[in-house]
């Protein structure tokens, strides 16, 4: 038995689980029927849906019939729809932002995009201004001790761990609605590449970490292991995102992160990164984000984040760190004083971070990606 102070913060802690509403390319009319559901919830017939045309609120369905709008609207109330599995909610929003298509823009969802700023064009295949984005988050359960963030994704923490909602079965769970806006950075693939196969060294040091620190929970120590690829990725989003906080005007545990990573291995490597912002708002948030992702303003900010990556004031202790040092950290050249983030903006509670695999610091000058 261990005691627990009755106030701590690690009492409880939600399994939350999140998702972008990205457009349908397939099927541009449940697209329509869902994001106008609350009116059309109300539709019980053919004769009310003609008198929504008559009266000019169907402005959007001008190229569907009555008939065509009637059968989605009844798909919809029937739930025969396409249900995305929940450990695979990123796959659609990776293929939206990795080939942006103007055409599927909604009043939900707007995608613009910029070129690399100057001196990246080597690192980013594209810049994508997201000047609109509704987030949907749900609860699902919570856990005791245990925080969800500890594991990759919340449908690997063991279900003996999970404390449900109700004691029966529930029909429908908490969520709530978020719009706002960000920033979505495409990497490079080539360079990505490139940068994996000059540090494998690197790679079996932090998959050591990994081990010993699963195994220090009585975890499988050879599951969950997101790569050094991811590494890189969210080190790079917590250093943009304490920049950009200086200049959006939001705080810093109001921009989240979005990673999207699959190592070249899999049948569709990923790799980008988006930085966004959302507010529990009609109106969502007033564009101060987005418009840092300008390539005039941008290469600025993308050089000043990396610049203050490269000291701490922690340094040297922080820069000596290392992944595989005695204890069971799972970060390197990381802490609070230059790469931290609060828990509402990190994905993955401040865990695989390392900055020396953005720029060359104090103790390693090999492994810097931005050179």
């Amino acid at each position: 038995m261990t005691a627990i102070l009755q106030g701590a913060s690690n009492s409880w802690f939600p399994i939350m689980l999140s998702a972008l509403s990205v457009p349908q390319a397939t099927d541009k009319l449940g697209q329509l029927v869902s994001e106008n559901w609350v009116m059309l919830d109300k539709v019980t017939s053919l004769d009310r849906l003609q008198l929504l045309r008559e009266i000019g609120q169907l402005k959007e369905f001008a190229k569907f019939t009555d008939n065509e709008v009637w059968a989605a609207i009844q798909k919809q109330r029937s739930g025969d729809n396409e249900v995305q599995e929940a450990s695979d909610l990123k796959s659609p929003e990776w293929e939206v932002f990795s080939n942006p298509n103007p055409a599927l823009n909604s009043k939900d969802f707007r995608l613009k995009v910029v070129a690399p700023p100057d001196g990246y064009t080597g690192f980013f295949d594209k810049i994508v201004l997201a000047e609109k984005l509704r987030e949907v988050r749900a609860l699902i359960g919570f856990t005791r001790l245990e925080s969800a963030g500890d594991f990759d994704t919340p449908q690997e923490l063991p279900p003996d761990q999970r404390a449900p909602l109700s004691r029966k079965t529930p029909t429908w769970v908490p969520a709530s609605e978020i719009r706002g806006e960000g920033i979505f950075f495409h990497f490079s693939e080539k360079a990505l590449k490139k940068w994996e196969g000059e540090h494998g060294a690197y790679f079996d040091e932090f998959y050591k970490a990994h081990r010993r620190w699963r195994e220090a929970r009585k975890l499988k120590p050879e599951v969950g292991y997101p790569g050094i690829r991811f590494v890189l990725l969210h080190t790079f989003a917590h250093a943009v995102i304490r920049q950009l906080s200086v200049e959006c005007g939001y705080t810093t545990a109001s921009i989240r992160e979005r990673i999207y990573c699959n190592s070249p291995d899999d049948d569709k490597p990923m790799a980008g990164v988006l930085i966004y912002t959302a507010a529990p708002d009609s109106e969502g948030t007033l564009g101060g984000l987005c418009a840092l992702g300008r390539p005039d303003r941008l290469g600025n900010h993308l050089d000043d984040a990396l610049d203050m990556t490269r000291m701490c004031a922690s340094d040297p202790l922080c820069a000596e760190h290392r992944s595989s040092s005695e204890g069971t950290t799972l970060h390197g050249a990381a802490c609070h004083a230059c790469t931290f983030l609060p828990e509402t903006s990190c994905e993955r509670g401040n865990k695989y971070l390392d900055r020396s695999v953005l720029v060359e610091t104090l103790d390693r000058t090999d492994l810097a990606f931005f050179k």
